[in-house]
């Protein structure tokens, strides 16, 4: 795929996840789980390789600050869990290892990156308790859906499995 065509895909699948912010959402707390940004997290990991899924994962989460849907606490998140789940893809071409570090990313490394910058703006000790099953939750619901929605796109040949690609 062309650089081109890579920004744009990106483009795009911040714009479907910032507009879908206002729709789709859980609050939790001061948090708010938001399974769409994972799934598309995924797709931008399997997709567009792990810059892209970064940038992604950035852009998304600015526009939703800037747009009142979001939180701070999106950026740390979303943007490990979106380069981890690339990277485990690149290595290993496989769609369920990506979703899985795409929760490792988001849910555990993501919360914990979170952590002080809750404790900062809060003016109170969050736990990890507090955040690590909220973006768990949050990360495991989009990661699942992603996973799916990948799985259907191959088996009805709109996106083609790696394997033959190369060919």
């Amino acid at each position: 795929m062309s650089q081109t065509k890579k920004l744009t895909m990106t483009a795009l699948l911040a714009t479907i996840t910032s507009i879908s912010s206002s729709l789709i959402f859980i609050p939790v707390g001061f948090a708010k789980i938001f399974p769409i940004q994972h799934l598309v997290n995924l797709l931008s990991a399997v997709l567009l390789g792990p810059w892209y899924a970064v940038m992604q994962a950035f852009l998304s989460s600015t526009i939703r600050n800037m747009i009142g849907t979001g939180t701070v606490f999106a950026y740390p998140g979303s943007m490990i869990g979106a380069f981890l789940a690339a990277l485990l893809y690149r290595k290993t071409k496989k769609i369920g290892l990506s979703a899985i570090g795409e929760v490792i990313g988001t849910g555990i490394l993501g919360a914990i990156a979170t952590y002080p910058m809750a404790v900062l703006l809060l003016s109170k000790e969050a736990t990890l308790f507090g955040l690590i099953p909220a973006f768990m939750i949050s990360s495991l619901t989009g990661a699942i859906m992603g996973y799916g929605l990948l799985k259907i796109l191959i088996k009805n040949g709109v996106l083609l499995p790696d394997e033959q690609r190369m060919r």
